[in-house]
């Protein structure tokens, strides 16, 4: 059966193929910067546009699960599609970049790091700590919030807190981040 770490270095080898711009996040992105759980799928923010579907999907297959009609749809809300490995049923989940400042700006700030060995762009911990706000406000979960608190536990002396307060209120998550920063947000104790 295929590790997470061999899906994640598949992926990646085959988004880089398609010469498309993309960007890991979620909780993978979260182990990097932060404090490592388990987790079952990847997320990622991807440049997507009608002409460039059917060369992401043929950079997919064989091995992989994808539907060009999902992958099209995904043009429109909620801008979501995922992909499938045939062997282990592990799942990459994509997100299309939306035109909206804040994922406009995230999205340029994306860092290229090594992941087992794989150089990759990953969503930055500044922006990783606000997504994670921001999908707790829309689906609450613990999770979300000791994710946030795990990277922010590991990268706390090097964060830009200047820039991750100038989108608090665009994204709704003041409250979240001065928890975070006031230390009432806590990471997963093991």
């Amino acid at each position: 059966m295929r590790s997470e770490a061999d899906f994640l270095i598949e992926v990646v080898e085959r988004l880089d193929q398609t010469g498309m711009a993309y960007m890991l996040t979620g909780s993978m992105a979260s182990n990097y910067w932060g404090i490592p759980r388990t987790t079952h799928d990847l997320d990622f923010v991807l440049v997507l546009d009608l002409a460039s579907v059917e060369r992401f999907v043929l950079a997919f297959e064989p091995g992989f699960f994808v539907q060009s009609q999902s992958v099209r749809a995904a043009l429109r809300p909620p801008h979501q599609f995922n992909v499938l490995d045939e062997q282990s049923a592990l799942k990459a989940d994509f997100w299309v970049l939306r035109d909206n400042s804040y994922e406009q700006a995230a999205f340029a700030r994306r860092v290229v790091v090594d992941l087992f060995g794989r150089r990759a762009p990953l969503a930055t911990a500044e922006d990783l700590i606000l997504h994670k706000l921001y999908w707790n406000q829309i689906t609450p979960s613990d999770r979300q919030l000791q994710d946030a608190a795990g990277v922010f536990a590991v990268q706390a002396g090097a964060l830009d807190l200047a820039y991750m307060r100038q989108w608090v209120g665009t994204l709704g998550v003041k409250q979240q981040l001065d928890e975070l920063l006031s230390g009432k947000l806590k990471p997963k104790s093991t």
